[in-house]
């Protein structure tokens, strides 16, 4: 497995939850990155629905106007609702 780049950084905390944290030995660092990779994959998901909104909304109107096209064959909960 290859090693991750680290690179050091600055953060300003609330000064009780930082020393909460080291009493109970929490590491602050890696919770830290865990919620920064969280918050940047929630990020990017967001973006990427903006950014495909069109294309969601026209796909939608096609199979409002033609059904789905698989309707015949769907057997999911729900397949019985697309209609041509």
């Amino acid at each position: 497995m290859a090693a991750v780049a680290k690179r050091k950084t600055s953060l300003t905390l609330d000064a009780k939850a930082l020393e909460g944290a080291r009493e109970l030995g929490i590491n602050v660092s890696a919770v830290a990155e865990a919620a920064l990779v969280k918050a940047v994959s929630e990020a990017r998901r967001e973006q990427w629905l903006v950014e495909n909104a069109d294309a969601f909304a026209a796909q939608s109107n096609w199979h409002a106007r033609n059904g789905h096209p698989l309707a015949d064959i769907i057997a999911a909960p729900g397949g019985a609702s697309w209609s041509r």
